[in-house]
């Protein structure tokens, strides 16, 4: 069985685990922590980089950081992990589901200003795929609004947008360092903070609700308690696998699009003769390849595709189920919303095999295979 994911090791992953254990400290914030969180905001320009334990603890301090409150509203597109709108309904606010682009899972940037009321705060975008929302309309509406915009982009490590990096445009970025990204570390996650407003506030919140982080760097000659907060900071074990991974991001992403490129060659005669969709990348975004996924003309059809494939030792998945139809959001509502498109790729979206370790002879054999189904 070729399997859709496979956790993989490309460098010093162990020995820096043992490093971390042998220095005699393994908790949080500690030299590979302070290594990793140098390496984005460097490399990436984030102004402030914290990493925490997931991308939906990251998500969860992006609530906290904008006060949402009962009875805020927050925008978020309906096609996306469940995290993208748990982290505020926590809070208290009422989620506004946007619908997804006709061509591209992402968000419909000019659906968003529609949603807008007076009691809108934020709107939480998706770079789904690695691939960017056209976020310069975005941060139109936003500011035209005085709204927050946070990047979920936790498939989105080292993807851009007009030569901006995904992560660093809105005044908050996430990432996921989940074992099914390009960059992982099993569990983990990364809250970038572009506005200058509330980098000290993301630390306390960061240190459990605690002005720790100044105490270490001299500001205060103690530390108390502040502010909210809760346990955010990942154990030096995690941080350390994650450094020996962006160590080799390049190298990481190089094999990633040579599969994504292959996968896409290899595929396109479906497109042509209307077999199939597959991905599209909109005019200012970059690829990642995160992942490779093809939208069928139907239900029956993808449900046929992935059975197939199952039978020929190839385990591909469909993806996310439409947060506006979900039992947790319409349990209390007397009318759904109509978003034709996010339900489209809910029905209709297959996921293939995309891990580093995934051999150029698999691939052409799930092509060959996908071909066959149609033959």
């Amino acid at each position: 069985m070729i399997p859709f994911n496979k956790p993989f090791l490309v460098g010093k992953e162990i020995k820096y685990i043992e490093e971390s254990v042998l220095s005699g400290k393994i908790s949080g914030n500690g030299l590979f922590t302070k290594k990793c969180q140098t390496f984005f905001e460097e490399k990436f320009g984030f102004k402030k980089a914290l990493l925490t334990t997931s991308c939906t603890d990251a998500l969860e301090m992006t609530a906290m950081l904008m006060d949402i409150k009962p009875g805020d509203e927050v925008i978020v597109p309906s096609y996306t992990f469940v995290s993208s709108a748990l982290a505020y309904v926590r809070q208290g606010a009422k989620i506004v589901f946007a619908d997804s682009r006709t061509d591209h899972p992402g968000i419909d940037e000019r659906s968003v200003e529609e949603l807008i009321t007076s009691k809108t705060k934020a709107i939480v975008v998706v770079h789904y795929a690695g691939v960017a929302v056209e976020m310069d309309i975005i941060m139109q509406i936003a500011n035209k609004h005085s709204l927050l915009v946070v990047e979920d982009a936790a498939q989105s490590i080292d993807s851009y947008y007009n030569g901006r990096p995904l992560g660093s445009i809105g005044h908050f970025g996430v990432f996921s360092f989940h074992e099914t990204k390009n960059i992982i570390s099993g569990e983990g996650g990364l809250l970038t903070i572009n506005d200058d407003r509330f980098i000290d506030r993301a630390e306390v919140i960061w240190e459990k609700g605690t002005n720790r982080s100044a105490f270490f760097k001299g500001e205060v000659n103690k530390y108390g308690w502040v502010d909210t907060g809760s346990s955010f900071l990942p154990s030096e074990l995690i941080a350390a696998f994650l450094f020996a991974q962006l160590e080799q991001l390049k190298e990481i992403q190089d094999k990633r699009k040579l599969l994504w490129k292959t996968y896409y060659n290899g595929l396109i005669e479906l497109e042509n003769n209307n077999k199939l969709k597959l991905a599209v990348i909109p005019s200012g975004a970059t690829n990642n390849a995160h992942m490779f996924y093809l939208v069928t003309k139907d239900l029956e059809q993808r449900d046929a595709i992935i059975k197939f494939l199952k039978n020929n030792n190839i385990h591909a998945v469909f993806h996310y189920l439409s947060l506006h139809k979900s039992s947790f959001h319409t349990k209390d509502l007397k009318d759904i919303q109509d978003l034709p498109n996010a339900d489209l790729y809910t029905d209709c979206l297959v996921r293939l095999p995309m891990f580093y370790d995934l051999e150029l002879d698999e691939v052409h054999e799930i092509i060959n295979v996908i071909n066959g189904f149609f033959k």
